[in-house]
């Protein structure tokens, strides 16, 4: 009986951590997903106010917002590129912590560009373009050589793995045109057994014996036969190019 209470017990408190665990993970994932959305809905807002300040403010302050916008353009474009291909391509491992520490350099970047936003001198801000505007060019020409760099080998995969395609596709298309051979074949027989059977019609007499050609058991050329209604259910169940989808099921 004592036993069975420490194992019910046992079983209780497993019950418990389990289900501890499991909300701890869910509210984990709740708060990863509610940061993310106000990360991007605050990215979105900053954008946005960089847009209308490169518009509406000409001089120092517009060009300040331009070059916070062409560097969060180039930035998140490469990320994504990058992140995007990690995903089927391992080999990409090495350029995403390259792009690690090239994003720390442009954070860095952009967080001096919008001191200078705040900074009422204008003519030190303006002093200090120049050197902002050369920074911003190395960092997002590194960011476009990796971007590009994983385009590139992105359909370099895709190019080679359409060459495959299509050569398994020409090897198949061969296979399928087998009955054109044997069409041929099957004329070549029937031309040939009319022929011998003229001889042997002119050659006849009360006397002649007939062919073992002719007899029952000779040989026929064999016909081409109809594909097997079954074999169809493979490609019926693919998705069409034609029919919308669900087109053509009972309802």
């Amino acid at each position: 009986m004592e036993a069975a209470i420490a194992v019910l017990g046992l079983l209780f408190l497993l019950f418990v951590v389990a289900g501890v665990f499991v909300t701890v993970k869910a509210v984990q994932l709740t708060k990863r997903g509610v940061d993310r959305t106000v990360a991007q809905a605050r990215r979105t807002v900053e954008d946005t106010g960089l847009r209308a300040r490169q518009l509406a403010k000409p001089g120092v302050p517009g060009e300040l917002a331009q070059l916070r916008l062409s560097l969060r353009t180039s930035m998140r474009a490469t990320q994504e590129a990058l992140r995007s291909g990690a995903a089927d391509d391992a080999s990409l491992g090495e350029a995403l912590g390259l792009f690690d520490r090239l994003s720390a350099h442009g954070h860095a970047l952009d967080d001096e560009l919008r001191r200078l936003e705040r900074e009422p001198d204008r003519a030190t801000t303006a002093a200090r373009l120049p050197e902002m505007r050369e920074r911003l060019e190395r960092i997002t020409r590194s960011a476009e050589s990796l971007r590009w760099a994983a385009r590139d080998r992105q359909r370099k995969f895709a190019d080679d793995d359409l060459a495959a395609l299509s050569d398994q596709i020409d090897v198949e298309s061969g296979a399928l045109r087998h009955w054109t051979r044997a069409s041929d074949d099957a004329e070549g027989v029937t031309e040939s057994g009319s022929a011998e059977g003229a001889d042997r019609s002119a050659g006849a007499g009360p006397g002649a014996r007939p062919s073992a050609a002719s007899g029952p058991g000779a040989e026929q050329p064999q016909a081409i036969s109809a594909p097997d209604p079954r074999g169809r259910s493979s490609w019926e169940r693919s998705p069409s190019w034609q029919k919308a989808p669900g087109a053509g099921r009972a309802n």
